[in-house]
């Protein structure tokens, strides 16, 4: 049994062993108000037992309660640096596997529950339209040299204003159109069947990552053959719109059948639009026509005479 001397305060992970090694060693209770801790040396067993009073501060009571919970950090506020934190919380692995899932999309695989799995990032999304936004610019750059090579009165200028068209356009696409497809779900579905709904980090993300297709699109479109440019663009599109298609389909199903239709062909028309407004906008093959000059007849009258 231990006496009131060697009653002292031990750490919290450390009380499984200590009670393991001496049953009979005295315990600590804690009070209602969880401001002192009286310590009982063994009840009528032994002599006289002493007091302890412990007072834990504020910043200790949320340490235990955080670990309670499993190791949930708390996050702050909006204007924070730790609120946006986790919305880049993934690694090369997980996004190389996003990028994988939006190149192949499967019937029957939806986007957000195989490959999101409850964890949305910014991350992939954010550098995806970042780097479209570069190779569109430049990719359309180097597609108006080529065309123009052959042309002697050409004299190549770099026309940076196109990297700010393109990334207006993009970020625009990518971030206004979530906004807009979730608010008119959210509204759509109603308080008592939003469970079934995406939330809008997740509607973002998914729309990040069906870009990815059109990175290597773009730099293939430097290709001066506009059957080859029309065929990649179609097969971007078709990738790309099968990702967003599969993925809503499953929540807007759920509404009426006029509802369901029109909200999936608004989404596949602005993802259209996107993909042959950039094509027209920054890929388009100038024709020359080479104009011909007048030709005007020209009468020489020559008076010969004739010396006799």
């Amino acid at each position: 049994m231990a006496s009131p001397n060697d009653l002292q305060f031990q750490e919290f992970d450390e009380a499984a062993e200590l009670l393991s090694a001496d049953p009979g060693a005295s315990t600590l209770s804690m009070s209602a108000s969880n401001t002192s801790t009286t310590a009982a040396g063994g009840g009528g067993r032994g002599g006289g037992g002493e007091d302890v009073k412990l007072d834990l501060s504020e910043e200790e009571g949320e340490e235990e309660s955080s670990e309670l919970l499993g190791g949930q950090k708390p996050t702050g506020g909006f204007w924070t640096f730790e609120y946006y934190q986790s919305f880049f919380n993934v690694d090369t692995v997980q996004v190389l596997d996003r990028v994988k899932g939006s190149l192949m999309p499967l019937p029957g695989r939806n986007f957000i529950k195989h490959n999101l799995r409850s964890n949305p990032d910014l991350y992939g999304p954010f550098w995806i339209c970042v780097t479209l936004v570069f190779s569109v610019a430049i990719g359309g750059n180097l597609s108006s040299f080529l065309s123009e090579k052959g042309n002697p009165s050409y004299h190549y200028r770099p026309q940076f204003h196109r990297v700010t068209i393109a990334a207006l356009v993009i970020f625009m696409y990518a971030w206004l159109v979530p906004v807009g497809l979730w608010g008119f779900l959210t509204w759509r579905q109603g308080a008592e069947r939003q469970i079934g709904g995406y939330s809008f980090l997740e509607t973002v993300c998914v729309y990040g990552y069906s870009l990815f297709i059109y990175i290597p699109t773009s730099v293939l479109w430097i290709i001066p053959f506009e059957w080859l440019r029309w065929t990649l663009i179609l097969v971007a599109m078709v990738i790309s719109g099968s990702v967003l298609v599969l993925t809503f389909w499953p929540v807007v199903r759920e509404d009426t059948k006029v509802m369901a239709v029109a909200t999936v062909v608004t989404i596949v028309v602005l993802h259209t639009l996107l993909a042959v407004g950039c094509k027209m906008y920054f890929f388009q093959t100038e024709v020359h026509v080479q104009s011909v000059a007048p030709i005007t007849p020209t009468i020489n009258m020559t008076i010969a005479t004739k010396a006799h």
